[in-house]
């Protein structure tokens, strides 16, 4: 198969669909892989890197989008509409649940496209996992950051020192984002609550945290007492291929001290609290109602060294599916078969997943 790698053009996304060692696996097997000229710089591999590997660079974005697979990292934006096509077949993040212009592209040029983020193994999202690890430690790196007086924030170092109190930290989900943005504030020696709706969930993460971290079951009361005690608000919520609910409101947010920061990593799939709005990397946070608040859907794309390769771990087994059988790799009986089949989008000029449909039951 050909297999085309465009340079990721969503602001300052440095990550890039396959890496070197990706693209040999590739050529190993007879595959013909096209990588756009510098896609891969920002996370530290060059054309040279590619080349030695056995891919073919190119000069535009044509020609690695005219290839029979795209792989990229995330969703494609306005200006790589018209590259969508029929017998294309794309490979990337797409988190349609917060996209309805790009749900209507997908779907109006017939494209076949998979998302990572609905991949599904025996209950779990493994292609997902590894983006919710690093922005999960993100979430708290970069809170702490603009909670410093210079950033706008109220000046609070979230572990204290001897005399004083250290900072919370209010995780609403405790799933895989959840988790680890715990593992960092507890690191760093904050208080840290955590809110989610599972009591089993609840309970393992004891095991895990034991009395390091206070853990409250998810209703308006508890959230909402969470909220106004937290110097950083961490949303953590995710309901695969669906909007993220709405569970701190404009209200709660007021109750808020003034330079107290919100990172909201949901906020890729619509966000889960009410006064978040997307932001990029170049302009990462705004206040309102006297929080600092960080929306940037993309936080991995930070650190695209770590990123890159750690999204390549979890996605070359599927890339490498795709590759030797195209579309047929959905159809089989073998439980990668299946696990793919559960991320197909769109297809044939259809909204295939369910979750996403429920979302856009107008085009359906």
């Amino acid at each position: 198969m050909d297999v085309g790698v465009p340079k990721e053009i969503k602001d300052q996304e440095f990550r890039v669909g396959l890496s070197p060692a990706s693209v040999k696996e590739l050529c190993d097997r007879n595959h013909h892989v096209v990588v756009e000229t510098q896609a891969g710089v920002g996370a530290g591999f060059s054309d040279e890197d590619y080349q030695a590997a056995g891919a073919t660079i190119a000069t535009s974005a044509q020609e690695p989008w005219a290839q029979d697979m795209v792989v990229k990292v995330k969703e494609p934006l306005s200006a790589e509409y018209d590259y969508l096509r029929p017998d294309l077949l794309l490979f990337t993040y797409l988190h349609l649940a917060a996209g309805r212009q790009l749900t209507e592209r997908l779907i109006e040029s017939g494209v076949s496209a998979i998302a990572y983020e609905n991949v599904e193994k025996n209950g779990a999202f493994p292609l997902l996992a590894p983006m919710s690890v690093i922005a999960g430690r993100l979430s708290v790196q970069f809170g702490a950051r603009f909670l410093e007086k210079q950033q706008g924030g109220r000046g609070v170092l979230l572990g204290g020192v001897p005399g004083v109190m250290p900072g919370h930290v209010t995780i609403l989900g405790g799933g895989v984002v959840g988790t680890e943005a715990a593992k960092m504030a507890v690191g760093l020696g904050a208080q840290v609550t955590m809110i989610d709706i599972s009591i089993d969930r609840l309970s393992y993460l004891e095991t895990l945290f034991g009395s390091r971290v206070n853990f409250l079951y998810s209703n308006s009361t508890q959230i909402s007492a969470a909220v106004a005690a937290a110097d950083l608000l961490v949303g953590a919520v995710l309901v695969p291929g669906r909007k993220a609910p709405t569970l701190v409101t404009r209200e709660m947010v007021e109750t808020m001290r003034a330079g107290s920061v919100i990172v909201d990593v949901a906020v890729d799939q619509g966000g889960c609290i009410e006064t978040v709005k997307v932001t990029s990397h170049s302009e990462p946070v705004y206040t309102e109602a006297g929080v600092v608040h960080y929306g940037v859907p993309n936080m991995p794309g930070a650190v695209p060294w770590t990123a890159t390769q750690a999204l390549n771990n979890s996605t070359l087994p599927y890339v490498l599916q795709l590759a030797d059988k195209g579309m047929a790799a959905l159809e089989g009986e073998s439980a990668m078969s299946h696990e793919l089949s559960k991320g197909l989008n769109t297809h044939d000029h259809k909204l295939i997943h369910p979750a996403v449909r429920s979302g856009f039951p107008d085009l359906a």
